[in-house]
This record gives structure tokens, sequence and C-alpha cells, in this order.
């Protein structure tokens, strides 16, 4: 059964197998991308209220099914992204569009089972990409704990860049001094490139001063990055021990992680099967079989004297409702996992702290790819980040290519307003670049800009 659409943009041809919440916010984002979408589930209800609501094509049925892959257009399709609950099927999604269409392939896997094996089955079956939301959530907040100063820590050329958000408290020596002077008296080594005073978010240039209550994201070569905060007054040591609440796959991916940094990581799982499962998997965690939102067991287990506190129940209320009190009575660094978008600006109001949304980092990196699929000219979209609720985009491009941005000084190029290229990594160094360095073949390139939709590195010329 087909559910019509009058949808004619312009872009790539995607069809997304599964309406549930990382389907409808790919839809959402592919759709102001300008790509024409087609959705296939089984669920009729859910199909019909994404593909109406996103004026796409939907079509009711199973996603590895030839047929409906046919009557989806997939032998004109450019991209499939399969995205629903199972894992199994969306591999079978992905297997059956490759033989029966031309077009890239995108599964979404999160079993831990797999985890190991995603290398193979994305050479064996000729998949594009492999991904795991609850893996890269994990690696999210772990970065957040090795560096708890930060609200936001982004990775870019392979970790050896990135992108640290954080609020200046009151009296922080930053607060009345320019870009400028920064650059010239506390550090050259790093770049302040987006600040967000009273709900406007700035690019700044050298001349703009910053004030107290500022939120910053600053880009700097990893190396870097302790040394700065150091000197500018923030605590620069990783947590030394985290109380996870919910023993779900994100706990697991965390907890492995932590442990491996030397973190020491209790989880308070419901389940007693559960328990016995996660007892075996993580051996040097300490299990607690309880209701994680009970105030009493908290207090038991140590949450007043927590260093860093995760909810990760599957209830986003839930989630809110244990960071609201942990931040009560405790100091430690707390971390909230939300699903829903629905809710960002109230969720943005309510001084969380650092909040993650899984949907967001699977759609960014879907994204990037897309973007890069569309341009195959002179560079490549290697990363892709959504910063202040999406109204600032850090990119960050591969140059394949030589071209009009390459081989010329920074400060002779015409750049669009409200963009700065932030970081060039190059021969394994990552450099905040001044206005005589230039741009090389072989260069990955970091840009920040309020501007959105770049998918080559020529976008950023006015």
């Amino acid at each position: 059964m087909k559910i019509w659409n009058t949808n004619n943009k312009q872009g790539l041809n995607i069809i997304i197998v599964g309406c549930g919440k990382v389907g409808a916010a790919l839809t959402e984002q592919l759709i102001k991308e300008g790509h024409d979408i087609t959705l296939i589930d089984k669920n009729a209800g859910r199909l019909q209220e994404i593909a109406n609501y996103y004026d796409v094509m939907g079509i009711v049925g199973n996603g590895a099914s030839y047929n409906i892959q046919l009557e989806a257009g997939i032998e004109k399709a450019d991209l499939i992204i399969a995205v629903t609950s199972s894992d199994e099927l969306n591999v079978l999604c992905c297997t059956i569009a490759k033989q029966a269409g031309d077009c890239a392939a995108i599964a979404r896997i999160c079993s831990p089972d797999y985890n190991q094996d995603a290398g193979y089955l994305r050479e064996k079956l000729g998949l594009t990409m492999i991904i795991n939301p609850d893996l890269e959530m994990a690696r999210e907040t772990a970065r957040i704990l090795f560096l708890p100063t930060a609200l936001e820590v982004n990775s870019f050329a392979h970790g050896q860049a990135e992108m640290i958000k954080c609020q200046l408290p009151p009296d922080n020596i930053l607060a009345g001094m320019s870009i400028a002077d920064l650059g010239k008296n506390i550090s050259s080594e790093i770049l302040i490139c987006v600040v967000e005073r009273d709900g406007e978010v700035y690019i700044p240039d050298g001349s703009f001063v910053l004030e107290e209550n500022d939120t910053i994201s600053f880009v700097s070569s990893r190396r870097s990055i302790r040394s700065f905060l150091h000197k500018i007054g923030f605590q620069t040591k990783q947590v030394k021990d985290t109380l996870i609440v919910g023993g779900g796959k994100s706990s697991y991916y965390l907890a492995h992680q932590l442990l491996q940094m030397g973190i020491d990581v209790k989880i308070i799982e419901k389940k007693v099967s559960r328990c016995e499962e996660l007892s075996i998997l993580l051996p040097e965690a300490i299990i607690i079989n309880g209701d994680g939102t009970d105030q009493e067991l908290l207090k038991e287990e140590g949450l007043e004297q927590a260093k860093s506190f995760v909810p990760l129940t599957g209830i986003d209320e839930e989630n809110v409702m244990l960071t609201l009190y942990a931040k009560q009575v405790s100091n430690a660094k707390v971390i909230t996992k939300i699903n829903r978008m629905t809710f960002k600006n109230v969720i943005g109001n309510l001084n969380l702290g650092s909040v993650i949304y899984p949907r967001m980092i699977t759609s960014e990196a879907i994204i990037a790819f897309v973007r890069a699929k569309k341009n195959s000219m002179n560079s490549n979209i290697e990363t892709l980040y959504h910063l202040f609720d999406s109204r600032v985009e850090a990119i960050e491009f591969m140059v394949d290519e030589a071209s009009e941005v390459t081989g010329q000084p920074l400060m002779n190029l015409d750049l669009k307003k409200n963009l700065l290229v932030a970081c060039i990594y190059r021969n394994g160094i990552a450099k905040i670049p001044s206005g005589q360095d230039n741009i090389q073949v072989g260069d990955t390139v970091i840009i920040v800009t309020t501007h959105t939709g770049f998918d080559k590195l020529t976008d950023i010329l006015a």
C-alpha cells in the first residue's frame, strides 16, 4: 500500500526503512537538506503519520522484501538507510538492496554481539556504513567524563583536534577580554569559534569581548586543551567514579569504556536477569539490583559523594528528574540522555548541564556521508556536528583536490560572513590558522559557521 507524496525537491533519492525515532529524525533532517525520501515500515499508522507530516512517499510493508524495495524505487535509489529496531532486519534490508540496485547502504546495528563484527560485515556485505547510536552516545559521554569541565566534547581529525563547549563562570579571567587579547595573552593554540549569550549565538571576530556566563565553544589540538583550561581556572582531571542508572546497551558500552579509562563504575538496574548478565559482561563493575529512581537507594549507593552521575533509563522524563535531583544533593558531573527532540527548548532552560541526543549523533554521521556523496569534487565531508540547537555547524572537510580555496593565504580569500576556518590538520599536527596560513591538498580543514548545507569546501567562499 502506497501513501502518496508530492515532494519534488532536488537531491539524492533515499529510502529509509523504519519509522521509529531515528527514522523520523533522519527524515526531518534529510528533507531540510533537499533530498527525495521514501519511507518503508510495517506499521501503517506510524508510517502515515510521518509521511503526511513531512510530505514524503510511504510504503507499508517489510523493508527486507525484494518486491517492496522495487515498489519503493530501489533500482533508482542513491542510498538506503535501514534503522528498524532489529539489527538482523537492517542487515538483510541492505543486503537485498545491494543486489536489487546500485546504491549505498547504511545499517543501524546496536547489539554488542555484532559490535566486534562491524568491520567484517561492512566489508563482506558491501555496507557503506554501520551506525551504532548506543556506542556513539557512550563514546561522547566518556569524552565528557574524561574532561568534566566540558558541556560537550566533539572530536575531529581522528581525535587529534577537539571542540570543547563550556560556560564562563562569574569572575572568570576571560570575562571582559577580547578574542584578540586572549590569543596574545593566554594562548594562541585555541580558537573560540562560537559564543552563546542571552539566547543569541555569535561567530566572534578578534574584537568580540567575552562576558561572564557566556557559553563558548573553542577548537584546539587535543594536547593543548588541558593547559588552556587550567590557565583560565577550570578543573581538568577526569572523574574517579561514575554512578549509572539503567542497565541497557548504552550503559554496557559506557561502563566498558570507563573501566578501560580507570574510572570506577556502579550500575543500578531493576531486572535481576539483566544484573546477572552485566555481572558477567562487566566483572570489574559493581552491579546493584534495584530501582534507580528510589531516592533512598541512590543515597545508599553514594550519589551524594559520586564524582559523576549518568541516568540512562529508557524514559526521558526519568532521566531529567534524576539529573535535577542529583544536582540538588551532590556536586557530581551529570550527563543526561534524551531520546526525543520535541522539547529541546524546554530542556535547554532546565540547566541540565551536558545533554546528549543519540538520534542527533546518528543523523549527523549519516548527513555527513550524504553531503559528501552529493558532492564528488575537490573535498569530502569527514565529520559534521550541529551545535547550539542546530544554529551552528562544525564541518570537517578532507581536501582531495586543488580548488579556489587552496594554495593562497586565508586573508586573501573572500569568505562568507559568520564563518571561521577554525583548524587545519596537516601531517599529524592540528593547527589554529592565522591569516597567512593556507589550505593545501591533503589537509583536513574544520569550518565553523551559522550557514547550513555546505557539501564542499568551496562553499565557504562568498
